[in-house]
């Protein structure tokens, strides 16, 4: 018998899943939370305070989760080293960082650990958003024909936004950065020794396609002189198909994982696009919705279409000899955490604790009683910007109808209904440009946990839902992948539909449309629709009124508390 290790990189920790090759079995799982988490108040360490918008995490934090989850589902397991015929992994994106030409994380360093742009710029850091305008703008000046394939925005989660923000406010640590790899690759590159980037983060998160490779050396020189040359110098154009091989456990990965050296190691993946073959299915027609603190949707076509307000559609990029699509939206679970955490009065904290449930299940149940409409609210799902279809990080969320009667699970039960209300908005979008979808899946930590979202969703889709059978779908997908880049001779695929057949596949539940909810989602959707375009497209913008008057204000308080944060990072302030 011969197994697989998948290792999935979260915003908040890093799970490993030992599977079974010849079915797809799941036999240990292993999580590891980051002892530095997600950093977005001070540094680790330091009492350097970051402004608003910022997330960044740890390396050592990634290094952490090999060492101890791949350790635990072989001790879990009892399976042999020896049988384990490969390890895959998927990771946020964008999620990068810059290093020295060893790959040594230039935040590791004692000259730069004070600075945070020397630090990992995690995949919901949206500081980079002037940066982001600057490069849409010169794009539609240029005419640059990959700006369309890209939604015709692209957004300041992405590689080069984040990269051009450090060249602005912290030119001295870009002069430094002899690499700007994503974090993927750069796990790839400590259990290898051979820096290996992957096709499918490059084409959703750094402008590259299969036919013209990135932007050109004349576009980033136009951005800023200093980064015409930044693919030739801190990046590289030569990038590994998914499902190949990256190379081999290095001793020292060997010693990290309590794996054997000479491992196959598969080229980085991102956390949603590994998860579509752990459906079981990789054809073309079925959207997978990964739902968690925000929602991935990815699916493949035949065809190469260009998408209003989408994250991107590659070549290649999710499944070979496919167009992969991808949309999203920045926050879901989030949205309904911070309600939770900060929303929430306390009788139902208490009840939670009677009940011995999570403050969550109680405002679900609740919630569950209610039907659509009755609580007389809307909201708009942006507490953390649009992804798709706005392309626009400095929206904010918005709840209305709120009456002195109005009760927490009616607002919990609208905030759901405002992240479905999102979700088809993307849907719509996609037919309206030629992408059909036959079906939908979703994946991620949300459907197991929420019976009462999925069953909206269905309802304000009006479609049937299926469930992904894996629990891990993403570690699962990473694992595949793994599989195939063992290949048939040492006991794995030939490539990832193969892999899926086998390995992938769906739970019996599907949750099916009511049609009398049907019928008010509708009347509701279209109130959504009016206040989308109207905050959303430009016609008030007040949402981003506020967020300036918020950031000089938040600004004058950091240059009068924490002048350390100007010289640590030059010009850090700047906005």
């Amino acid at each position: 018998m011969k197994y697989v290790i998948g290792v999935d990189f979260g915003s908040e920790s890093g799970r490993a899943l030992l599977v079974e090759v010849g079915t797809g079995k799941e036999l240990a799982t292993s999580i590891h939370s980051y002892k530095n988490g997600v950093i977005d108040e001070t540094l680790p360490g330091t009492k350097i305070h970051l402004p608003p918008d910022w997330a960044l995490q740890d390396p050592e934090d990634y290094l952490e989760v090999l060492k101890k989850t791949v350790p635990a589902v072989l001790a879990e397991s009892r399976v042999d080293p020896q049988d384990i015929i490969g390890i895959g992994l998927d990771f946020t994106a964008c999620t990068m960082l810059p290093t020295t030409a060893d790959g040594t994380p230039l935040c590791l360093l004692p000259q730069w650990r004070n600075n945070p742009h020397a630090w990992v710029k995690l995949w919901k850091h949206h500081a980079a958003q002037p940066e982001a305008d600057r490069i849409n703008e010169l794009a539609r000046q240029r005419q640059e024909s990959w700006l369309n394939l890209y939604g015709g925005k692209i957004s300041s989660e992405w590689f080069f936004s984040k990269a051009l923000q450090i060249l602005d406010e912290a030119p001295q640590v870009y002069r430094a950065a002899e690499r700007f790899i994503e974090a993927a690759d750069w796990v790839v590159w400590q259990l290898t020794g051979k820096e290996t980037r992957n096709v499918c983060t490059a084409g959703y998160k750094a402008i590259w396609q299969k036919q013209t490779g990135f932007p050109s050396k004349d576009f980033f020189a136009a951005l800023h002189p200093d980064m015409a040359d930044i693919i030739e110098t801190r990046m590289s154009s030569k990038l590994a198909p998914l499902g190949s091989k990256a190379g081999e456990l290095t001793v020292q990965g060997a010693e990290w994982t309590g794996l054997r050296p000479g491992t196959v190691v598969a080229v980085g993946n991102v956390d949603a696009h590994v998860t579509l073959p752990a459906t079981g299915n990789t054809a073309p027609g079925t959207m997978v919705m990964i739902m968690g603190t925000s929602t991935c949707d990815v699916l493949v076509g035949e065809n190469l279409a260009e998408v209003p307000g989408m994250c991107g559609v590659v070549e290649d990029g999710i499944i070979p000899g496919l167009f992969g699509y991808e949309a999203g939206q920045s926050a879901v679970g989030d949205i309904f955490a911070w309600f939770v955490e900060n929303g929430v009065p306390a009788e139902y904290l208490q009840e939670a604790n009677r009940q011995g449930l999570s403050v969550h299940s109680v405002l679900e149940l609740a919630a569950a009683e209610l039907e659509p409409g009755q609580s007389g609210l809307l909201a708009l799902d942006w507490w953390n910007g649009n992804r798709s279809t706005l392309v626009d990080v400095e929206l904010g969320g918005l709840l209305i109808g709120v009456t002195l009667a109005t009760k927490a699970p009616e607002i919990y039960r609208a905030l759901i209904e405002a992240t479905a209300y999102g979700t088809r908005e993307i849907i719509e979008t996609l037919a309206k440009s030629g992408v059909p979808i036959q079906a939908l899946v979703a994946a991620g930590g949300l459907p197991e946990k929420n019976p009462l979202l999925m069953q909206i969703y269905a309802d304000v889709l009006n479609r049937e839902i299926a469930l992904i059978k894996s629990n891990q779908a993403p570690a699962l997908g990473s694992a595949m992948h793994a599989a195939v880049a063992a290949g048939v001779e040492l006991g794995g695929y030939a490539d990832i539909t193969a892999a899926a057949v086998r390995m992938g596949g769906l739970k019996d539940l599907v949750y099916k449309p009511v049609p009398e909810h049907v019928e008010v989602y509708n009347e509701l959707f279209a109130e959504y629709k009016r206040l989308y375009d109207y905050f959303g497209r430009g016609e008030n913008n007040v949402m981003k009124r506020l967020r300036e008057i918020r950031k000089k204000v938040v600004t004058r308080h950091l240059e009068g508390q924490s002048p350390s944060i100007q010289s640590s990072t030059h010009s850090l302030l700047t906005y």
